[in-house]
């Protein structure tokens, strides 16, 4: 598990590449202070298992699945990357909880300079609207970010960056027409399943939330 701030910016060392797969080695520093082979590491969002690791960099495959349905494969040499180690028990919760397991790929279809902030549109598919909302959380190559707008005529979420995620994250390197990995916020999905599947009986309403102490 994860919470979306991002600890380091990693760079693409070297890519060994399958039709349907890869092996990431990635340059970094700060994350590799505890590294342990097996640990669970988000690049870009996505959450990879440390297979191999150096004073300078660590290797990480992507198998199949997760070619299929990241940006991932995308990479290429000498891009940046958004890295975060697995949460720390006793670490703080600074952003949202993000699994590391993308539900999809967004696009990049805006951006606008308001003040200090970035605005930026992202194109998302239709199947993932119901799991957003204004104000709610998103995870964007694994960055924990605050939903600005939701416009489900155009399809697309909005989120603002503030200077530090700009210099801090590898959001402000996205041009338009580029891609990123899209994790919708957890407790949503869990909600829209529920009353999916659920009859009258359990379906979740504010009555519901309120006889049950949630609200």
């Amino acid at each position: 598990m994860f919470t979306g701030i991002i600890e380091e910016i990693g760079t693409i060392q070297s890519i060994s590449r399958s039709s349907k797969s890869l092996q990431l080695t990635i340059q970094c520093q700060h994350i590799l202070d505890d590294i342990h082979i097996g640990d669970s590491i988000s690049v870009n969002g996505v959450c990879l298992t440390v297979t191999y690791y150096s004073t300078s960099s660590f290797q990480a495959d992507v198998i199949p699945e997760t070619f299929s349905h990241t940006s991932l494969k995308q990479l290429t040499l000498g891009s940046r990357v958004n890295l975060e180690r697995a949460m720390s028990a006793r670490g703080r919760f600074g952003g949202h909880i993000v699994s590391g397991h993308v539900d999809g790929i967004g696009k990049i279809v805006k951006k606008q300079k308001v003040d200090i902030a970035e605005y930026v549109d992202i194109e998302i598919s239709h199947s993932m609207l119901p799991f957003f909302i204004d104000k709610g959380s998103i995870a964007v190559d694994g960055t924990s970010l605050t939903v600005f707008q939701v416009d489900d005529l155009h399809s697309t979420v909005t989120i603002s960056l503030i200077p530090q995620t700009q210099s801090d994250t590898i959001l402000n390197d996205k041009r338009i027409g580029d891609e990123v990995n899209i994790e919708c916020d957890m407790l949503a999905k869990y909600i829209f399943r529920f009353n999916q599947i659920g009859n009258k009986k359990n379906t979740i309403t504010l009555d519901y939330l309120s006889q049950h102490g949630f609200m």
